[in-house]
């Protein structure tokens, strides 16, 4: 038998998934003592096989995971599944400068020591999946993220952040089913004079959807917008599988003149429309 349990952040797909799979879904404990310290625990965790759903938006975040791990261990659990629907540290891919750790790698060490399979959905760098010992498996989810858009698009324009990212824009199309494709363009002309720019489509009274794998402080996407703006886009359409949005995100894409927000749950945000259960269950 099978039995899910959450981390505190994932409990909305915990229980999405479960609903999936038809299985059983554990009431985790998160507890944190006076001197700061946390405990996450499972209780009622009595099966064979274990689903550990958590996705490691913080520190905090890590630690949990690591002590649901072994609590279900500990239960009983003969093998252990880990759902990384948002890998934290995970853009952390390499040694950045002399000293520097390769925070993934460190993670994923951390986390292999707990689990007999780890699974991860679209990481920014799959090769990340590398690190994981044996080896992650990524999901890729891109697929969803056309669902919530709008069924009245303009003729549409997928535009990714980058050309390393265009088949993310193509794969978003091809699930709405209309439109064209294309990538921003950074040309760095100073230290502080960047020129971000749509590399070849016209988007002139067109309907533009950004699509993205995550939006983090959203600076980058805001002055995208802008730039789109300027070259009298019509709607903008943000769409992502990671909505991490931190700090003043939403604020600054929605001064910049977004219409919407999309992201799926795999970090749960209010513009978490789309779930990733059923691209999870796939493989589970």
């Amino acid at each position: 038998m099978t039995t899910i349990v959450s981390g505190a952040d994932s409990q909305t797909l915990a229980a999405a998934l479960a609903r999936e799979l038809d299985v059983s879904l554990a009431t985790a404990e998160y507890n944190r003592f006076p001197d700061g310290e946390l405990l996450a625990a499972a209780p009622d965790f009595d099966d064979d096989r274990a689903i550990v759903v958590a996705s490691t938006v913080s520190s905090d975040a890590h630690i949990e995971l690591l002590q649901l791990q072994d609590a279900v261990r500990e239960a009983g659990a003969d093998e252990v599944v880990t759902v990384l629907p948002y890998m934290g540290y995970g853009r952390q891919d390499k040694a950045f400068e002399a000293g520097h750790p390769i925070s993934a790698r460190a993670v994923a060490r951390a986390i292999s020591t707990g689990a007999d399979r780890v699974l991860t959905v679209t990481p920014h760098e799959e090769a990340v999946c590398e690190f994981f010992e044996p080896t992650a498996t990524a999901i890729d989810a891109a697929g969803r993220l056309a669902e919530p858009l709008p069924d009245d698009l303009e003729d549409p324009v997928f535009l990714s952040p980058d050309a390393g990212a265009i088949e993310l824009a193509e794969t978003v199309r091809d699930a709405y089913g209309d439109g064209e494709t294309d990538y921003f363009e950074k040309k760095r002309h100073s230290g502080t004079d960047v020129e971000i720019t749509p590399s070849d489509v016209d988007v002139a009274g067109r309907d533009v959807v950004v699509a993205d794998d995550i939006i983090a402080t959203g600076s980058t996407m805001s002055e995208s917008v802008s730039v789109l703006q300027d070259r009298g886009v019509g709607r903008v359409f943000l769409t992502c599988v990671h909505p991490l949005l931190a700090d003043n995100a939403v604020t600054k894409l929605s001064r910049a003149g977004v219409e919407a927000i999309y992201g799926t749950d795999t970090i749960e945000r209010p513009m978490s429309d789309v779930s990733v259960a059923p691209s999870l269950a796939e493989h589970l």
